[in-house]
């Protein structure tokens, strides 16, 4: 056998491929196609099958011919063919998109979407597109979006009071706080304006609460432990206890005094703590944004026994993991242990901004007139808001079915993801939910927006997070599910 590598001549100016006579052995190859085909199409093939008929007979091998010769090539696998075809703006987004670029600080590197309004777990852009929200905002928007209730709240206190400052009692503030504590370990309450802001007033309490537990002490404990993968905001206080170093490092020195060890190391942490300079320890109980962690009952109760010993404070970080998301009230009711303070924020208003640190009395006590203070912190519109919010979580049967959902959710996962070699785990808590990827998610994220449903990164960018609205639906679950699986080859051409 002979093989041919020689340059096939180039077509003439003006002159197509198409136009041009194809040499004699080919002329013979595509003349005896053209009498198959001919011989073939004179017994039509029946239709049932392709008219979606499952009784319809076997197609014959004669049949089974005519298709592979009338069939076209498939196309070339290229990032435009895997998955949904990218979505265009319209002018009114790209508008939209221009001026966030002309006239808003650069902050962000947003998703090419603008959203215009919401229903239940759906959102839906200036472009008529419906997408179903995996995301909730970053784990905010618990109730989805336009919750009758909360709407008709936000309605009836609006029109009668929306700020009066802390210089003056109202209701609405009074009634959330006797809520809170009753339904916690805490004793008292202090409200704040966003997460940060409440670890910011959380790590105040901590030095202050040292303070006046040493009154002889020119030199008493005011350090801090933190953990790896851990975020506890962007402030200058809960940024020095955030561990990933992009966050701290542009904007050195932040807060000094704060040590990291890995998530999970108890006998690391207990060396630290046991040095007598610890103020406190921050730790969330299940990590959101550093990829879907969930801390173990044996390292809770082993911060909490070290923290006793010496007088160090335990704070739970439950931001992202409190308020239900879990399946439990508070994340760490799952583990049996109790904090000193926690601190709480996105879903407390279902997206009017909020924060709370919750403390026993021990803390409260070390608090004085003007130790702290905030301007918006606990205002009526927002805890009028969380008091709706807060009574159709305790609804009987809402949170049992927070967590049979998320359970559900994440064993459809585990089966309809199984056998792609990109997938390395499916974990998570509650509607808390994680798949950890062998490759950056950012591909994934992006392809599954085309098709309409939103997810997030965390980790090292390498975590599909999943953070629904807690009302979300077994169907919409199953949906959500389907698209990320479809979704997956977008791995592939990420990594081509």
């Amino acid at each position: 056998m002979h093989t041919h590598s020689a340059t096939p001549p180039t077509p003439k100016r003006n002159e197509t491929l198409a136009s041009r006579t194809p040499p004699p052995q080919l002329q013979s190859l595509l003349s005896a196609m053209t009498s198959l085909q001919s011989f073939l199409a004179a017994k039509p093939v029946a239709a049932g099958w392709a008219a979606g008929a499952r009784s319809a007979a076997p197609q014959s091998r004669r049949a089974r011919a005519s298709a592979c010769l009338a069939a076209p090539p498939p196309p070339p696998t290229t990032a435009a063919s895997v998955g949904p075809a990218r979505r265009e703006l319209s002018a009114a987004s790209r508008a939209v998109v221009e001026d966030e670029a002309r006239y808003l600080v650069g902050t962000y590197k947003r998703s090419r979407v603008v959203f215009e309004y919401g229903r239940g777990c759906k959102l839906y852009d200036t472009d008529g597109r419906e997408y179903l929200d995996m995301s909730s905002g970053i784990a905010v928007t618990a109730l989805g979006h336009a919750d009758p209730d909360v709407c008709a709240t936000i309605t009836e206190q609006s029109s009668k009071i929306v700020h009066v400052s802390n210089v003056f009692y109202t209701t609405p503030q009074m009634e959330l706080a006797k809520r809170l504590v009753k339904v916690s370990f805490a004793d008292r309450a202090f409200f704040a304006s966003t997460g940060t802001e409440a670890n910011e007033a959380a790590i105040k309490f901590s030095r202050k609460f040292q303070r006046v537990a040493h009154p002889d002490s020119d030199d008493p404990p005011m350090e801090f432990l933190a953990f790896s993968s851990s975020f506890h905001g962007r402030t200058m206080g809960a940024v020095a206890l955030t561990s990933k170093s992009q966050y701290r490092e542009p904007f050195a020195p932040v807060m000094p005094g704060v040590t990291f060890v890995d998530y999970g190391d108890l006998e690391a942490a207990k060396k630290f703590i046991q040095s007598g300079r610890v103020a406190a320890v921050f730790v969330e109980p299940v990590q959101g944004e550093g990829g879907i962690h969930s801390a173990t009952q044996e390292f809770l109760q082993g911060l909490r026994d070290a923290c006793d010993e010496v007088g160090a404070l335990l704070v739970f970080d439950e931001l992202q993991c409190g308020f239900g998301r879990t399946g439990y009230l508070w994340a760490h009711e799952a583990f049996g242990v109790e904090p000193d303070i926690m601190t709480l924020a996105k879903p407390l208003a279902n997206g009017i901004p909020i924060g709370v640190v919750l403390v026993k009395e021990k803390v409260a006590a070390a608090i004085n007139y003007g130790d702290h203070g905030t301007t918006f912190g606990g205002g009526p519109l927002a805890c009028q808001t969380s008091i709706t919010v807060f009574d159709k979580i305790m609804k009987p049967g809402f949170l049992a079915e927070v967590s049979k959902k998320g359970e559900n959710f994440k064993q459809l996962l585990r089966t309809k993801l199984s056998g792609n070699l990109h997938v390395k785990e499916v974990r998570g808590v509650g509607l808390l939910v994680g798949i950890e990827l062998d490759v950056p998610a950012g591909p994934l994220v992006d392809a599954c927006l085309d098709a309409g449903v939103i997810v997030l990164t965390a980790g090292k960018g390498n975590v599909v997070r999943l953070v629904p609205p807690l009302i979300i639906s077994e169907k919409e679950l199953a949906h959500a599910a389907d698209v990320i699986r479809d979704c997956l080859p977008a791995l592939d051409v990420a990594t081509a």
